[in-house]
């Protein structure tokens, strides 16, 4: 990442297009003009405001948890395929049903040698 103390540094920047209400775009005309900035930099403000606040809110936690969670399941699942195309051990632990009933062929197998 580029760092912002640099010389020559420039930020890049996304495209965002937003409609909203002629109420609402009046308000942040006037906001705007209040905190001397140009309505692109108060939206820009009030966008990093919100992603800040939305990092300490327990629910949004808790749902980027599942979601890191299905990533990993279907990234897992994804090396499995790619292993048993190309060869190599699958990482992905078998179901516990399956688990023990394959320790006890395991088990039984064992005990009749």
């Amino acid at each position: 990442m580029s760092d912002p103390q640099l010389p020559g540094y420039a930020p890049s920047y996304r495209v965002l297009s937003v409609r909203m209400d002629d109420d609402t775009g009046a308000q942040l005309e006037v906001l705007a003009q209040l905190n001397n900035r140009s309505v692109t930099e108060e939206t820009r403000f009030a966008l990093k405001s919100w992603v800040e606040r939305s990092k300490t809110d327990p629910a949004i936690k808790e749902r980027a948890e599942a979601v890191r969670a299905e990533i990993e399941r279907e990234a897992e699942v994804k090396r499995n395929a790619i292993a048993a195309i190309f060869g190599g051990e699958s990482t992905v632990p078998a179901p516990a049903s399956s688990s023990k009933a394959s320790s006890a062929r395991s088990t039984k197998q064992a005990d009749q040698a």
